[in-house]
């Protein structure tokens, strides 16, 4: 039954296609109200329009009913079951990595080993570094200035 769903699920694909292609423009219409082109056609002047857009409505609906039965359906057949092997092809012949043993006991989280802290008069301690000696000589002030005088000289 998904086979013919898929059958029919492609041609009103290519149905609604056809069809929305079919349609004129929103421009056009403005032409066809003052009988441009109106005996041309073969449903009149107003009954291809109503034609297509019916036509393209019922498709349209048609076509979400059956993507949403799809859905559905292939949600409801992969509820956890493993799909079936698939041919591969060439990749069929790649080795596979082995799957990891798996853990049991204690040994499932490795741990660190429990020692007890050192205590603090068996570590050797190192010396304070010394004060950095300085090599620029000390600083001096800046040399006086004699005081300027009120007439600017």
């Amino acid at each position: 039954m998904l086979l013919f769903l898929n059958v029919i699920y492609v041609l009103i694909a290519i149905a609604m296609v056809a069809l929305i292609l079919m349609q004129r423009g929103a421009g056009a219409q403005a032409g066809s109200g003052f009988g441009a082109g109106a005996s041309a056609t073969v449903f009149g002047a107003r009954g291809a329009s109503n034609f297509l857009s019916k036509s393209t409505k019922w498709l349209a609906i048609a076509f979400f009913v059956i993507s949403l039965f799809m859905a559905w359906n292939a949600s409801r057949n992969a509820g956890g079951t493993a799909a079936p092997a698939q041919d591969l092809g060439l990749m069929s012949k790649v080795p596979t990595a082995p799957a990891p043993a798996p853990a049991t006991g204690n040994n499932a989280v490795p741990t660190a080993p429990a020692a007890a802290p050192a205590p603090a008069s068996s570590v050797p301690q190192a010396p304070a570094p010394a004060p950095a000696q300085s090599t620029q000589p000390a600083e001096q002030a800046p040399p006086a200035q004699p005081p300027k005088s009120a007439t600017g000289g």
